[in-house]
């Protein structure tokens, strides 16, 4: 199980942009996990937002937020990130990162993964 930390969330006006990091700590293996991106709004189950594989080949991503979310991941600093775009009051939500050991099936659902941040909020308004 990897120790990981989100951080880059607030507030911020619709159509703006953020970019959300997280770091895995004392971890000698960053690069055997499939890492993710996730989101939770109240009243609602939590949901994949994309997904990227250990070396950062393949991505995974619903057709909902492809084009506004992009995932990518720097395996040096033990990190994971997620650039953000034309952000709507809809976005509004807990992310979290997440992460699972390498298997050749995998896919975004949350259930998936197995290690989990704490969370970071961002909140979309005016």
């Amino acid at each position: 199980q990897l120790q990981l930390v989100e951080s880059g969330g607030g507030l911020v006006q619709p159509g703006g942009s953020l970019r959300l990091s997280c770091t895995a700590s004392e971890s000698t293996f960053f690069d055997y996990y499939h890492l993710g991106w996730f989101r939770q709004a109240p009243g609602k189950e939590r949901e994949g937002i994309s997904c990227i594989s250990p070396t950062g080949g393949i991505t995974i991503s619903p057709d909902s937020v492809k084009g506004q979310f992009t995932i990518s991941r720097d395996n040096a600093k033990k990190s994971v990130f997620l650039e953000m775009h034309s952000l709507k009051p809809y976005d509004t939500a807990v992310y979290y990162c997440a992460a699972r050991h390498f298997s050749l099936s995998w896919d975004c659902r949350p259930s998936k993964f197995d290690s989990w941040g704490q969370g970071t909020q961002v909140t979309v308004s005016s």
